[in-house]
Order: C-alpha cells, then structure tokens, then sequence
C-alpha cells in the first residue's frame, strides 16, 4: 500500500512511497521532483543501459540518497493539462518548467486525424520555477479535480 513519508533525499513531507514487490519500493518526491526505486541502487543497477535514453540534463541532476539510490528529476506529461521537466543546460544552471496543452484547432485536428491526438503544447504559455516542483505542477493544473 501507498505511503507518504518524508523523502530519504531532500527531506521533503511529500514523498510517496509504492511497494513494487514484498520487499522492494518506489519513491516520488513532490517536494524535490525526484523519483527513484530500491533497485536502482549503485553497483547493483545497470545505469548505463538506463541512461542511454535520458536528455544530458537528468544524468547531471541526478543524486544519491544515504542508502545509495540513485534519484533523477521526474518529467511529467499530461496530455489535457500539460507537461513539467527540468529545463536548462547543466547542474548549475536549470528550473522547473511547465508548459499547457491546448486542444487542437479544426485544421490541427483533420491533419492529425488518424493519430488519435487531441492536444498540443501551446509555446506561448511556458513558464519557470526555480527549484519549485509542486508550482510547476499547480500551472499545468495536475492537482485540479476533474
């Protein structure tokens, strides 16, 4: 079962905990914009293989908790709200950013017909939010009731 504890990397009160198995557990840091999992672990994961598809950006912001889990921003997509990733060129240099999705216009959508798509991310709605996460995902509405 779910739990909220208090997040094993940043300290945060709003850090989820999943059970994958009987013994082995997945973490979601709202509060940071971590996730990581107890398998992914230094010397006992493949990061290399994991790694291959990951944007430079997420490699370099990636942390390690006290119990050597390897942590990596989270990168949200939601198609009728919005998405939310980290945006920047480096470690030093990066925030949350959110942009909204709109529905198609009439035109948009007869081109796009046969690929079952509905949204697309309005450019002109992009904001950032320093280290904030949970702002980020306020913006695109992911705590919204619909």
């Amino acid at each position: 079962m779910e739990e909220l504890i208090i997040c094993p990397l940043c300290g945060s009160d709003a850090c989820y905990k999943t059970p994958i198995n009987e013994k082995y557990y997945s973490y979601f840091c709202f509060g940071g914009g971590h996730q990581s999992n107890d398998l992914m672990k230094e010397g006992e994961f493949k990061f290399e293989e994991y790694e291959e598809t990951l944007p430079e950006l997420y490699k370099d912001l990636k942390k390690t908790d006290e119990e050597g889990r390897i942590w990596y921003p989270v990168a949200i997509n939601i198609p009728e709200k919005g998405t939310v990733f980290a945006n920047g060129t480096g470690a030093d240099n990066w925030k949350w950013s959110a942009i909204k999705t709109r529905e198609l216009t009439e035109e948009e959508s007869e081109k796009l017909a046969n690929k079952g798509v509905k949204y697309k991310s309005d450019v002109n709605t992009m904001k950032h939010f320093d280290n904030n996460f949970i702002e980020a995902l306020d913006y695109i509405g992911f705590f919204d009731k619909e």
